[in-house]
C-alpha cells in the first residue's frame, strides 16, 4: 500500500510538509465550518452528481479538504505520458476509419472493432479537420508505488468531470487563499481558455470566419453533467444550445438568435452518437438536430469529438493502446496498462472462471462503477451470478487484477485517513496538445472501498502540481 503523504509511519514526504502544518493548526471547530462552506458553495452553484437511490436522484458530492499533490517531476511524466496515449488513440480512429493499418498489420483483430455498437459505419472514408477525432480525453490513472501508474481506462467521447476539477480549485482558493501563497501550485483556471482556442482550431474547411463560432451542444437539464455544459459555454463565452436552437439550411449549421440566423462553425456536443441526428441515428431522437451529419460530412461544421470515437473508449480496445503507440508513434509507452484478460478468448475466459473471487470483472461498456465485480469483495452470490453472465457473455467483459491504489490523506470525521484515490487528467489536442496541470481527483471514501465514482459514494479533491 503506497501511501501518498507519509513516507513511514512518522516521517512526511518533502512536498507535504506544509500541508501537514497547516493542518496541524486547524481546530475541529475549523474543520467543521470550511466542510460546511463548500457543501453550501456546491449546493448554490448546483454541483450535483446522480445515483440510481429511489429516494434520492441527485446529490451535493462529498468534497475532501486536503489537496492531492504531485511534484513537477511527477507530473511531467504523467503529463507525456498521457498526451502519448491521447495521440495514439487519435492515430487509430484515423486510421480504423480510413486505411485500416492496425488491422492489415495483425496488430487488432478486425472482429474485435467492425462488430462493436460504437464503431459508426457512416464515419467511414471520412475524416475531421487535422484528422483530431477525439480533441478532449480523459484519461482515468490510479497510482500503487512511488513511481508506478496504471491506465484504467480511456475516455474518448465526451469525458466529464473538468467543471469539479476547477471548481474544487476555486473553493480551496477562496476558503484557504494563504495556503496558496505558501506553495508553489501551478494554477489550472486557464483550461477554459485552452479548451475554446482548442475548438477553434479544429475548424472545418468551409469556416469563412477568423474566429470561427463554437457552441456547446446540450441534452438539456434533465442530464446530469448540465451544470458541467452551463458552467464550461459561460467560462468559454460561448452559447450553450440545445436541438431546438439550431437548424441545417443548405450545407451549414445556423444558430437561431434575435438578430436572425448566425452560422455555426463548431459543435462540442454533449449529447450520444445515437441522438445526434435523426436522420443519421436514432429517428426517435428529439434532441438531435435533422440533417447535422450532412453538414459535417461535406466540411460545412466540426462536431468534437466525432461521432463513432467510442470504439476507442471500449475496454476490449484497451487492451491494444500500448501496441497502437508502438505502431503509429513509433516509440515505447510511458504509462502501463493493468494486465487485462479479454474474456472473448477461450483460455483466458477459463483463467478467469478460475480465479474469479481475485479478479474485478468489468463489462466492457459498462461505466461509473455499474456492472462490475470486485472479487476480493463479493459474496459466493454475487460471483456465482457474474460466472454465469461471463459464460454466457463473454464478449462483454474483460477482468483484471485488483490494484491497491494509492492512499491519500482525507479527512474523515475531522481525522486524518488514508482513502484511495484515482486521477482523470483532461489531454487537449487541436493544432497542438497539451494537459491542464491537475486534474480531477476521485476518492474512495468509504474505508477499506476501491471504488472511487461518485455514484457509488466516492468524493472528490483539488489536485496540486507543484511548479518546478
Amino acid at each position: 500500500m503506497f501511501n501518498e503523504m507519509y513516507q513511514s509511519e512518522s516521517v512526511i514526504r518533502n512536498h507535504y510538509n506544509n500541508i501537514n502544518d497547516w493542518l496541524d493548526q486547524m481546530t475541529s471547530k475549523v474543520i467543521l465550518e470550511k466542510n460546511a462552506e463548500a457543501e453550501t458553495h456546491f449546493r448554490n452553484i448546483g454541483i450535483t452528481f446522480s445515483t440510481n437511490n429511489e429516494t434520492s436522484r441527485e446529490r451535493i458530492i462529498p468534497f475532501d479538504l486536503i489537496p492531492r499533490i504531485f511534484t513537477y517531476t511527477e507530473w511531467l511524466r504523467l503529463e507525456r505520458g498521457v498526451i502519448q496515449r491521447a495521440k495514439a488513440l487519435n492515430a487509430f480512429l484515423a486510421d480504423i476509419y480510413n486505411q485500416g493499418e492496425i488491422i492489415k498489420a495483425n496488430i487488432i483483430p478486425k472482429e474485435i472493432i467492425y462488430k462493436k455498437k460504437s464503431f459508426e459505419p457512416s464515419m467511414f472514408g471520412f475524416s475531421p479537420p487535422r484528422d483530431i477525432y477525439s480533441p478532449i480525453i480523459g484519461i482515468d490513472l490510479v497510482r500503487t508505488g512511488p513511481n508506478d501508474y496504471f491506465v484504467l481506462e480511456d475516455n474518448c467521447r465526451t469525458p466529464s468531470g473538468v467543471s469539479y476539477m476547477l471548481e474544487n480549485r476555486e473553493i480551496m482558493m477562496r476558503m484557504f487563499p494563504d495556503l496558496f501563497h505558501n506553495n508553489r501550485v501551478t494554477p489550472i483556471d486557464d483550461y477554459p481558455t485552452r479548451l475554446l482556442q482548442t475548438l477553434m482550431s479544429l475548424a472545418p474547411i468551409k469556416c469563412e470566419n477568423p474566429e470561427p463560432v463554437c457552441v456547446l451542444l446540450t441534452p438539456g437539464p434533465l442530464n446530469s453533467a448540465y451544470y458541467e455544459h452551463s458552467f464550461l459555454s459561460d467560462q468559454m463565452g460561448i452559447e450553450m444550445v440545445e436541438s431546438t436552437d439550431l437548424f441545417v439550411e443548405g450545407k451549414y449549421l445556423y444558430m437561431k438568435t434575435v438578430d436572425g440566423p448566425k452560422r455555426v462553425d463548431v459543435v462540442y456536443r454533449r449529447i450520444d452518437d445515437d441522438f445526434l441526428d435523426p436522420l443519421c441515428f436514432n429517428p426517435q431522437s428529439v434532441i438531435g438536430i435533422p440533417g447535422i451529419m450532412d453538414v459535417y460530412r461535406t466540411g460545412g461544421v466540426n462536431i468534437c469529438s466525432a461521432p463513432g470515437v467510442g470504439i476507442a473508449d471500449d475496454k476490449a480496445i484497451y487492451i491494444y493502446v500500448p501496441e497502437m503507440i508502438k505502431f503509429y508513434l513509433g516509440e515505447q509507452p510511458i504509462l502501463d496498462n493493468v494486465e487485462t484478460w479479454n474474456c472473448e478468448k477461450e483460455q483466458e475466459l477459463k483463467y478467469v472462471l478460475d480465479n474469479i473471487n481475485k479478479l474485478v470483472v468489468k463489462e466492457v461498456d459498462g461505466s461509473g462503477g455499474y456492472g462490475m465485480l470486485i472479487g476480493p469483495k463479493s459474496s459466493k452470490s454475487t460471483i456465482d451470478e457474474f460466472k454465469t453472465k461471463l459464460s454466457t457473455n463473454p464478449k462483454g467483459y474483460i477482468a483484471q487484477p485488483l490494484l491497491d491504489l494509492s492512499f491519500s490523506p482525507t479527512l474523515i470525521k475531522n481525522q486524518v485517513e488514508g482513502r484511495r484515490v484515482d486521477l482523470r487528467p483532461f489531454c487537449l489536442i487541436g493544432e497542438q496538445a497539451q494537459l491542464s496541470s491537475g486534474g480531477l481527483t476521485r476518492v474512495a471514501m468509504n474505508e477499506g472501498s476501491f471504488v472511487v465514482n461518485s455514484s457509488q459514494g466516492g468524493g472528490v479533491k483539488d489536485t496540486w502540481v507543484l511548479a518546478e
